[in-house]
């Protein structure tokens, strides 16, 4: 009586994963002052139970970790199969004159088994979609900000449209008489050009108000030069 209050039986796993194929380890101690009567390993409890290792059959894939331990009961089973995934019990028996009955087990540990690691599986495609997601927000900010820059010179380009005061019209080429001066530029607010001395060659010029310069040509300006609201090209007449 004594030594069954003092006995005591340890099956610290509660939960156990391995992959098929590889080698499961079931860990159990006892102390040293039970009663006579072996100790077994059970998976399942109740009437379906299924005996994986006692101390006097054979298992052809279950080891002990320590042999002849009267207090060690861990043991190895080797090449695990997807079947071999359960409930397993380590389980104290003593013996009584018309056999053995259970006499104190432990807590069950339930061991899983899968076809492959998923751990490093979830790990790299946690990567690879993390990777994907920071590569889309890379490449949407980098399109954001080259619109928001092309909108920006756009409308440094079109800012005297938007006014009114001017309207992009076809290249237009006209002769121009004695007259007229050989030189001119638009006044975007009063729509005439500045008078200035007349030259030689205005009976031979053609003068031609341009529409503002492409997006594509707007790069080649410096970033401290202002925009050109009209510009004049000058071609000798025929």
């Amino acid at each position: 009586a004594q030594a069954a209050t003092s006995f005591e039986l340890r099956q610290p796993q509660h939960k156990v994963s391995v992959t098929v194929g590889k080698t499961l380890t079931l860990t159990c101690t006892t102390s040293s002052n039970g009663p006579a009567g072996p100790v077994k390993w059970l998976k399942g409890w109740g009437t379906g139970n299924q005996t994986i290792y006692d101390q006097t059959s054979f298992f052809p894939r279950v080891t002990r970790a320590v042999n002849g331990s009267d207090t060690d009961f861990t043991i190895h089973i080797r090449d695990v199969q997807l079947e071999d995934a359960g409930t397993y019990y380590c389980v104290k028996f003593q013996t009584l004159l018309n056999g053995i009955e259970v006499f104190q087990h432990g807590k069950g540990t339930v061991v899983s088994v899968y076809k492959t690691n998923l751990v490093p599986s979830m790990v790299a495609t946690a990567v690879v979609l993390f990777s994907l997601l920071l590569l889309s927000l890379l490449v949407a900010l980098c399109m954001y900000r080259r619109k928001h820059r092309g909108e920006a010179e756009s409308q440094c380009w079109a800012g005297p449209v938007a006014m009114g005061s001017f309207s992009p019209v076809p290249l237009r080429c006209c002769p121009r008489t004695p007259s007229t001066p050989s030189s001119e530029v638009l006044d975007a607010e009063s729509s005439h050009p500045p008078n200035q001395q007349s030259s030689k060659e205005d009976n031979y010029i053609h003068y031609a108000d341009l529409q503002p310069l492409s997006g594509a040509l707007q790069h080649v300006r410096s970033p401290s030069a202002a925009c050109s609201e009209y510009a004049t090209i000058r071609a000798a007449a025929k």
